[in-house]
């Protein structure tokens, strides 16, 4: 089984499952947020063409190429009628799926609708599958030189809710800037804690959840939203997450989340947390010995006069 993807002309390159399982979605952060008008096979089979993108050398006219076996796999299909199921997922994904992104410009904001695969071509005699992204959905796909997010495209693999992937992409943008300014310094400490314990309003989770009109109730939407989709991010990615609802009168106002990541024999990154409490330790223990040091001298001197 293998992901193909087309570097150069008439040039592929075979990767295999392996490959797979390193492999990485590169996205620019108002792509996370924007809004996804689109079902789960629809967002994942984006996503799974994302991470078969070379941000260093972007794929020639937007083409990228998959491999159906793979697809299957990815989607965990194995029944007689995987092709169908196929052929309606692609056609849904071009119908009825596009990203509306809001960004700020000058004095306001900008709207902007883009239906990000436009063209997909198959056939029943061999195991490619060519996917040609929308020129307007690059921008936020490569060139990336600030305020993106990456992750392991295998960390989806498992999901089984759009809300769940919506909010696991939503989580990780927040603890990949947790990483980054713990490593590089640049922001208070207040401001690097509230990167892994971000909060949001019940509007804007509503917003990025395509779930203005869904859900009236609170009850639900946190049935519904929040606990089936962190008991799934829970399971099968490399978060803990929990979360706290914030009350401003009588209504849940906003949510707080806990992100907790899950220690891996390839993360490196809980040494950015040990390195962390090192510093702070060492800083603690050199303060207290100044402070013995001058309780001391002024001992020294009190003894003198």
């Amino acid at each position: 089984m293998s992901i193909i993807a087309e570097k150069q002309k008439n040039q592929k390159q075979v990767l295999t499952v392996n490959d797979l399982e390193k492999r990485k979605v590169v996205e620019h952060n108002s792509l996370i947020t924007s809004i996804a008008k689109m079902q789960k096979t629809a967002l994942k089979m984006f996503e799974l063409a994302v991470s078969c993108i070379d941000t260093e050398n972007p794929p020639k006219d937007n083409i990228i190429y998959l491999s159906k076996k793979e697809l299957f796999a990815f989607f965990d299909v194995s029944s007689a009628s995987k092709h169908t199921r196929f052929k309606e997922a692609i056609e849904l994904m071009q119908k009825q799926a596009f990203f509306q992104i809001k960004e700020v410009k000058d004095k306001g904001y900008e709207m902007t609708s883009i239906v990000p695969i436009p063209t997909v071509k198959w056939n029943s005699y061999n195991d490619d599958v060519m996917i040609q992204f929308n020129q307007f959905i690059m921008p936020y796909l490569i060139d990336l030189k600030a305020e993106f997010t990456q992750y392991k495209i295998s960390e989806l693999k498992e999901l089984n809710s759009k809300y769940s992937i919506i909010l696991y992409r939503w989580l990780s943008m927040n603890y990949n800037q947790y990483e980054h300014y713990s490593y590089k310094g640049g922001r208070r400490e207040e401001q690097v804690e509230a990167y892994r314990n971000p909060l949001i309003t019940v509007k804007e989770l509503r917003e990025i959840t395509d779930t203005v009109s869904l859900y009236q109730t609170f009850k639900d939407f946190d049935s519904y939203v929040l606990k089936n989709s962190l008991k799934e991010i829970n399971a099968y990615t490399s978060f803990n997450v929990t979360y706290e609802k914030v009350k401003k009168g009588r209504s849940i106002d906003s949510i707080v989340f806990q992100i907790e990541k899950k220690r891996q024999a390839d993360d490196n990154s809980y040494k950015i947390e040990d390195q962390a409490y090192i510093e702070g330790k060492k800083a603690k223990e050199e303060t207290e010995k100044d402070l013995f040091t001058e309780a001391m001298q002024s001992r020294y001197t009190t003894l003198l006069l």
